[in-house]
């Protein structure tokens, strides 16, 4: 049907390769709103580290927007978030037409059902106001479009965990609140050249778990797949290659929690990021785009019950898991197979360097079955304590989990418990910042059984709750994305009080010879270590270390205790 030019879209109304700005975008959500009160309820749910409001709007065919009573009543919620990167903003102008659509199309609308339509116009809004054209290196269109990083210069898409911007705190409270059933995250990708506009990212399969994982799998990832066929846009799995090209297989994204595919399987959600190919042009981008979203949607509307009742399961089965999966690695040793139509990698000296440089020549098209590892096995595997006991001085931590909806149980007065603790032996971390933070890449660890005096005001948790997956995904320091990797913690791993050596060199004598096990360590040492014999700091610092004279309890003990 023909397009009321009052409603039409920045996209729609320039040469289709541009995309809409903030100072645009906002207004015309309010002016919907405010046009079509019975359809759509847009408002203000935050603000940005720069200060500039954060919106979200709520669809439904029966103009009932509140969400107490949608949660009551079991409605199933579709969410879609825009703009996470704003250089990526075809999902922006794609919401903006579908939410259009739904205000004047009765018959679209009316086939949402029960379905809620929720979404977030722009997530980065910071992002989306620093305009230029240069950023996205490799991008074919817009003329100008947003940037990656938000007014803190973090990547929004790897703060879902840690949230140091403000932006991540009002998102983890919204998902929160609103519980949505199915996600979809809308980017553009970067990387190798094919033929697909689409490819898509999806919660892997394997961790999501039982029920969700398989149905994910089998049910809906095939009929997307056949729908985005039959609409005109071949859809392939997001090209993440095991070598250089996608000639020798593809694996499926690891989308750990710091993504937000990631932390919506924390909350038992099947979420999706479809990727665009950015050497597309920019309106065959949008189309698919918006294309992937409605197929999704409909998929949601058709099997919303199955969806709520598996993620029902889910989380029960939460309340009472033995074991958890906190790290997971590819299975190489049971590949997939899926067809893939690329353009042949071509290899010619560089005009630059002595090397040679890759191509692809669209030219030589070729489609052949490639392998596809889409399985992911245990890497790292914990049994489940009892509840977690963590003291109220890291309220970073706590209020964190509050966000979440995890049920933290505050003590009333001081107790003695006993508890497995972890030790730090030895940490590794990057050598340069990544997002704000030196990220912990590996760790070892011993395990002890200890007596802990609780205070009152300090918190436990227990883990037979359906938000426990949360909980032991950010708790457990091995985990992915544990708040352990991310620096919550760091103070632990520094040794408070030190020592002048003229008058440390008699302890350290004296402590050799009173205190069990430490001149076996120092011997082992000495061994291990024959150079260092020859630095008194060195070994100085061993005895002090290793020594129980002038042990400091806190130092390398994590923090958050289990109670088994």
């Amino acid at each position: 049907m023909p397009l009321n030019s009052t409603y039409l879209t920045p996209y729609e109304l320039g040469n289709q390769n541009q995309t809409t700005t903030w100072e645009k975008c906002i207004p015309f959500y309010e002016k919907l709103a405010a046009d079509f009160p019975q359809v759509l309820r847009f408002m203000q749910i935050g603000v940005s580290d720069n200060g500039i409001p954060m919106h979200a709007g709520v669809i439904t065919a029966d103009a009932e927007f509140d969400r107490e009573t949608l949660k009551a009543a079991g409605r199933p919620v579709f969410f879609n978030n825009n703009g996470i990167h704003p250089g990526e903003p075809e999902g922006i102008d794609a919401c903006m037409a579908l939410v259009r659509d739904f205000c004047l199309q009765p018959e679209r609308l009316a086939a949402l059902g029960q379905t809620v339509f929720l979404f977030i116009p722009i997530y980065n809004v910071d992002g989306c106001l620093n305009r230029q054209n240069t950023s996205r290196v490799n991008q074919d269109g817009p003329e100008l479009f947003g940037f990656r990083a938000n007014a803190r210069n973090l990547d929004l898409n790897r703060d879902f965990i840690k949230c140091d911007s403000l932006a991540a705190q009002v998102f983890n409270r919204f998902f929160t609140m609103w519980d949505p059933d199915v996600m979809v995250d809308t980017h553009t990708s970067n990387g190798a050249d094919y033929s697909y506009t689409m490819t898509l990212i999806q919660t892997q399969a394997d961790k999501l778990g039982d029920g969700l994982g398989p149905f994910l799998r089998s049910t809906m990832l095939p009929a997307i797949y056949a729908n985005m066929e039959q609409r005109g846009w071949p859809t392939c799995p997001y090209v993440n290659p095991v070598k250089v090209t996608p000639d020798d297989g593809i694996e499926d994204f690891l989308e750990v929690p710091r993504f937000s595919t990631g932390f919506a399987a924390l909350h038992h959600t099947i979420g999706f990021m479809p990727e665009t190919h950015m050497l597309k042009p920019y309106a065959d981008r949008y189309d698919s785009m918006r294309a992937l979203v409605e197929v999704v949607l409909d998929f949601t509307i058709a099997h919303a019950t199955q969806i709520q009742t598996l993620r029902d399961q889910a989380r029960q089965a939460a309340t009472q898991k033995k074991q958890w999966t906190v790290k997971w690695k590819a299975d190489h040793t049971r590949p997939s197979s899926f067809r893939f139509k690329g353009y042949q990698a071509v290899y010619s000296p560089s005009k630059l360097g002595n090397y040679l440089r890759l191509s692809y020549d669209r030219n030589q098209p070729w489609e052949k079955d490639i392998a596809y590892f889409d399985h992911f096995v245990d890497d790292v595997v914990i049994n489940t304590p009892k509840a977690y006991l963590i003291p109220q001085a890291w309220r970073e931590v706590i209020e964190r989990l509050q966000w979440n909806g995890v049920v933290l149980d505050k003590l009333t007065e001081d107790q003695t418990l006993q508890v497995q603790v972890y030790h730090i032996d030895d940490v590794s971390s990057r050598s340069n910042a990544y997002e704000g933070h030196m990220f912990h890449d590996a760790m070892r660890l011993s395990v002890r059984m200890q007596t802990i005096q609780a205070r009152a005001g300090d918190y436990l948790l227990a883990l037979n709750q359906p938000n426990a997956r949360y909980a032991i995904e950010t708790l457990e320091p091995q985990a992915h994305d544990s708040f352990f990797r991310w620096g919550f913690f760091n103070s632990v791993l520094e040794k408070k009080e030190a020592f002048s050596d003229y008058v440390f060199e008699d302890s350290a004598y004296e402590m050799l010879q009173t205190e069990p096990g430490l001149a076996e360590k120092f011997e082992a040492w000495k061994a291990a270590n024959p150079e260092l014999l020859s630095n008194q700091e060195a070994v100085l610092d061993f005895i002090f270390a290793n020594g129980q004279r002038f042990h400091e309890p806190e130092w390398r003990r994590y923090p958050v205790y289990s109670v088994v």
